[in-house]
């Protein structure tokens, strides 16, 4: 299933992005994070892409997500 690159931009007082970062974990599938918090470039980045300065943004593919969108995140990576 690890065909598509995830990168999820997060902080570390983000409760859903904790939620989403296990959510991956229980799926076997890998992926980048950005602490926001710490990393501008990686803030720019995320802002340029999503229009947001809220976390989480996760990046599934050319795909963005705002928030722990999880029947998104599912219908993306095709589960069910």
């Amino acid at each position: 299933m690890q065909h598509l690159k995830i990168t999820i931009y997060t902080t570390p007082t983000c409760p859903y992005c904790k939620k989403a970062k296990n959510y991956f974990k229980q799926l076997g599938l890998k992926f980048k994070e950005y602490d926001v918090s710490k990393d501008q470039k990686a803030a720019e980045k995320m802002y340029k892409k999503s229009g947001q300065l809220g976390v989480p943004v996760i990046e599934i593919g050319n795909q963005v997500i705002i928030g722990f969108d999880k029947s998104k995140i599912d219908r993306i990576l095709g589960i069910n």
